[in-house]
């Protein structure tokens, strides 16, 4: 697939659905608490995107994806399935939400803390966090996808962990997944160069062990082999003329 470049109202449409998805991850946080469990998140997200915005749940029935949101608990890297799996005191989530509206995509994620969580695991949030924004504010055009995927995994080494190279950000629009992959490791002056009007993801997903991870038997579930905590956030972006836009972004 050719990346895409967006029309005028395409980009529209894009604003308005990343906004929506930001509205789900707002309108859920203060339900992200010990004592619920994932399965009720996905009900209260998925009644939320149908009854409340109008929308769609993009996970549900993807490729068979059971669920309407994905929910990633301390050593699982991304893809979690929601369960009846309560969320206890020291758990760090991440919590996946992808919208769809009038066709269009809007993808974005961000992690939890409950309770008083380890050092360990408020450190790899916050520095996942800082990843994901450093990626984003080189975002102009001429800047090459390699620029930002080696700003990322420098930031993550200098902190003593380590970033998933199996999974990566993706080119998004009127599908979840488009051309290009965003990487979030590599070297400076290589691969795609960035052009107004493309939008994708950048998604860090940053580990405190190693970066080998593997799927679980369910074929959705990442984890991370050494079962070390592994921290990710998201977010829809446009290349504008000059710089960038965050489609995902809460007021």
């Amino acid at each position: 697939m050719a990346i895409q470049i967006k029309s005028t109202p395409e980009i529209e449409k894009m604003r308005i659905v990343g906004r929506l998805s930001a509205e789900v991850l707002k309108m859920i946080a203060p339900h992200v608490q010990a004592g619920i469990s994932t399965n009720q998140l996905n009900a209260l997200c998925h009644d939320y995107i149908v009854d409340v915005q109008g929308a769609i749940p993009a996970p549900l029935n993807y490729h068979g994806f059971p669920k309407s949101i994905c929910t990633s608990i301390n050593h699982v890297v991304c893809h979690g399935i929601p369960s009846d799996k309560k969320l206890k005191n020291g758990d760090i989530i991440n919590v996946d939400i992808t919208v769809i509206n009038d066709g269009f995509h809007g993808d974005t994620s961000q992690m939890f803390m409950i309770g008083k969580p380890s050092i360990l695991a408020e450190r790899v949030v916050r520095v996942s966090k800082e990843c994901l924004w450093r990626g984003i504010e080189l975002v102009k055009p001429g800047i090459q996808l390699g620029d930002i995927g080696h700003t990322i995994q420098k930031h993550a080494e200098k902190n003593g962990f380590s970033v998933v190279k199996e999974y990566c950000g993706h080119g998004i629009g009127r599908s979840f997944h488009e051309d290009p992959q965003v990487l979030h490791y590599g070297k400076p002056g290589t691969g795609v160069t960035l052009e107004a009007g493309m939008t994708f993801t950048i998604e860090p997903m940053i580990n405190t062990g190693k970066a080998a991870v593997k799927l679980l038997p369910d074929q959705w579930t990442v984890v991370t082999k050494d079962r070390s905590l592994s921290a990710q956030w998201e977010h829809t972006l446009l290349v504008t003329d000059d710089g960038y836009e965050v489609f995902t972004q809460a007021d």
